[in-house]
């Protein structure tokens, strides 16, 4: 008896040190070593379907920054095998074309797994804690619905890339068309009615490289927040199926149409 008591009190202590070891949350990284130009811009064009045409005044204006590179960083909420890890992360996007991901998940503030992905020149590889993924044409899909997903933290780039159009839905929800190779694949995008910012981009993704069938894939901006000097959502990733988020993405700094024409393929933060 004294044994199993000693057992239970060992997995109650080692339980409470993991639990408030996942209440820290990691330092930020360091600051992008990059000075942004000022942006130039192109006007909004009249023909774009209500709540699109709204979503943009509301954001932009009349006038649409032309936005050709991103480096994106913050911190973040990542549930990994059923347990949620606070986080940090950069994303770095030549805008419509390539991103690379850099994430770390921790505890006590310290990283416990790094994860590297790219996306270039239309294909993924993953360098995961339990191995490397690439050269699988459904991991290709995804990493392009992500690239598209993600540039919703510089939704300008749906206005200014001439490989992407709005179809009108209802006052509230469009269709977004994006390319994927010589192809294309179409987002939901929900709009909030009363302040007229995206609320959701939806698509069909797959979920694993040996499902069959997509997946519903649900990107919601849980709330915009004013990051230097523009709005940025508070994005959380969800499958259908799960039906509530992996992933909780938080802005913290954005530099946008700086050269990352090298920075996109290195590794590390």
């Amino acid at each position: 008896m004294k044994i199993i008591i000693g057992i239970l009190v060992v997995l109650i202590v080692l339980s409470v040190v993991a639990y408030l070891g996942l209440q820290i949350q990691p330092r930020p990284f360091d600051a992008y070593p990059a000075q942004a130009p000022k942006l130039e811009t192109v006007p909004l064009p009249d023909n774009l379907p209500a709540p699109v045409e709204r979503f943009y005044q509301t954001l932009y204006g009349d006038e649409i920054p032309v936005i050709e590179s991103a480096v994106i960083t913050g911190r973040a909420r990542l549930r990994v095998f059923g347990i949620t890890f606070p986080s940090r992360f950069r994303f770095t996007h030549v805008a419509g074309q390539d991103y690379r991901h850099y994430l770390e998940a921790t505890i006590y503030g310290l990283p416990i797994m790094k994860v590297n992905e790219h996306f270039l020149d239309g294909k993924s590889r993953l360098e995961l804690p339990f191995g490397v993924v690439e050269n699988e044409p459904k991991v290709d899909q995804a990493a392009n619905l992500g690239l598209w997903a993600e540039s919703i933290w510089f939704p300008a780039i749906f206005i200014t890339d001439s490989r992407v159009r709005w179809e009108h839905i209802d006052d509230d929800t469009a269709l977004l068309i994006v390319p994927f190779g010589e192809d294309e694949e179409t987002f939901v995008v929900r709009f909030d009615p009363k302040t007229g910012l995206i609320h959701a981009l939806e698509a069909m993704r797959y979920k694993e490289v040996t499902d069959e069938a997509k997946t519903l894939w649900i990107n919601q901006a849980y709330e915009w927040q004013e990051i230097d000097g523009t709005k940025e959502p508070v994005g959380a990733v969800i499958w259908l199926d799960e039906g509530t988020p992996w992933a909780v993405f938080t802005v913290e700094e954005t530099v946008f149409n700086t050269d990352v024409s090298d920075y996109v393929r290195a590794e590390g933060p």
